[in-house]
């Protein structure tokens, strides 16, 4: 997996591209993960992982038009399709362990003792409505845990952990107890966690070849609040005597002390965890930053999110984003029809739902300073069509220059995506609900998964045996046509 670029950056203002100076660490292609898969409904390929540019949406109870918290989540990689992940739920006898192979890279990282009991978990939901997500901010390369001898990598932390908790707060303890026991093996992840009546941040960092175990800080979404990250440690300065709604490591600060990353003596008060442990470069800002503006302008209008632009674009690094916003009018005049008389919005039109939470994660950054289609500014990339997507790399060379592409929000390179809801008024099978697709969440049809399935349907078996490509003899040998039959069919089950 590719891990975020460190870079220094000067901007150039005539397009969307910008100059970079240095290079990005070379991307790595991981091989097959591989565990126990259910491959439902559009699910037809192998068991995937995320790349290194998701973006993650996190939605409190008190800006949810129901009550419900939501979690959205893009998991974006180029060279990968989504599938859907079962683990069942099981009881175990004493002194059971299990392996930890990495998710990334299909590696057998050691053993771990099992829990008693361990739930059901499909996708990136639980039995009883916990939701876990995650974007990657990568961090200090000496940070990197990779290699190190830990037993617990990010995605191994996502669903041993779905599978041992109901609620936030235990995963947030189970996360903390696994990488300081058994040690981590990834670099910086910014991890997001709903269940039926809290919303959660929480970033955590490995201590490289320093320690064992990991550094973290885990923040609630405040009521009426939305909190949106990609691939950049949003965490600064944080409460320290606040733990019903900020939670941190023990050693947090004195870690980043011992290597030399904030001062002796400095006042614990002032630590900030993004300068300590992923500072802003132009790629964080412009690539991951850019992209919370862009669903923030939509939740707060773009007056509001106007003094945080040249930070967006990467060019004042010093005028951070706030962590979160509250909804306001802008939300309301989505949420009304067009043929409402105007008027001064009610606190219900500010919430959001799951419908207009899809349609956020679909922005190409339209209308605003970063649109791609060239409509508003020169765009080299948008083309005669005034294309908004654009082929990979985000960075491209002509002769001695380096450029940058804007990253969207919605983009062709996602595996999978999904919102999720969690409702607290209903029983605990059906109690989450995952709106899912597989590729890009702009124009993907959206599937409902609910945590009570456990196993793949019959209708579901027999079609596997149906093949989706048939190969042709009738063109060149390496071309395939659509079967018809197995495409009817599949839709049909869906």
């Amino acid at each position: 997996r590719a891990r975020r670029a460190q870079r220094s950056v000067t901007h150039r203002d005539a397009s969307t591209t910008s100059r970079v100076e240095g290079h990005p660490r070379p991307p790595t292609m991981p091989p097959l993960a591989v565990c126990h898969v259910a491959f439902l409904l559009l699910c037809f390929a192998s068991v995937v992982v995320p790349g290194k540019s998701c973006t993650n949406v996190l939605v409190s109870a008190g800006a949810s038009l129901d009550g419900s918290p939501l979690l959205a989540y893009n998991a974006d990689s180029g060279s990968l399709y989504g599938s859907v992940g079962l683990f069942p739920a099981k009881t175990h006898t004493p002194n059971t362990t299990r392996e930890v192979w990495s998710w990334d890279d299909a590696v057998f990282l050691g053993t771990i003792p099992e829990a008693e009991t361990t739930y059901n978990v499909i996708g990136n939901a639980n039995q009883f409505g916990l939701v876990i997500g995650e974007t990657t901010f990568g961090g200090l390369p000496e940070l990197d845990c990779h290699d190190s001898g830990g037993v617990m990598d990010y995605g191994s932390l996502i669903w041993i952990t779905l599978q041992r908790c109901k609620t936030c707060d235990c995963a947030i303890t189970t996360i903390d107890d696994l990488v300081q026991t058994h040690g981590y093996a990834s670099d910086g992840e910014s991890f997001s966690c709903v269940d039926t009546t809290s919303a959660w941040l929480m970033e955590l960092i490995g201590k490289g070849a320093f320690e064992k175990g990991a550094v973290w800080v885990a923040t609630r979404v405040p009521e009426g609040a939305v909190l949106a990250h990609a691939n950049q440690a949003r965490t600064s300065t944080f409460s320290m005597n606040d733990p019903s709604n900020v939670r941190f490591a023990a050693d947090v600060v004195d870690f980043a002390r011992r290597i030399g990353r904030f001062p002796e003596n400095a006042p614990d008060a002032k630590f900030d965890f993004t300068n300590a442990y992923d500072p802003l470069t132009f790629g964080g800002a412009r690539h991951g930053e850019s992209r919370v503006w862009d669903v923030y302008r939509q939740l707060v209008g773009d007056a509001a999110m106007a003094p945080y632009l040249e930070y967006a674009k990467g060019k004042d690094l010093g005028k951070r984003m706030p962590l979160f916003v509250f909804p306001t009018a802008a939300t309301a005049t989505k949420n009304k029809r067009k043929d409402e008389p105007s008027s001064e919005p009610d606190e219900r039109e500010t919430k959001l739902t799951v419908t207009q939470l899809i349609a956020l994660m679909r922005s190409k950054m339209e209308n605003s300073w970063f649109d791609t289609r060239g409509l508003h500014r020169a765009d080299l990339g948008a083309g005669p069509g005034h294309s908004a997507y654009r082929a990979r790399p985000l960075t491209w060379s002509d002769g001695d220059t380096e450029y940058a592409n804007e990253r969207t929000v919605s983009t062709q390179q996602t595996a999978w995506t999904f919102v999720a809801a969690s409702r607290a008024d209903l029983p605990a099978p059906v109690r989450a609900i995952q709106w899912w697709a597989p590729d890009d969440s702009g124009t993907s049809l959206r599937v409902p998964i609910c945590t009570c399935w456990a196993r793949v349907s019959q209708i579901r078996r027999r079609l596997r045996l149906m093949p989706l490509f048939q190969h042709t003899t009738a063109r060149s040998n390496c071309s395939t046509t659509y079967s018809t039959n197995a495409l009817f069919y599949r839709q049909r089950a869906v």
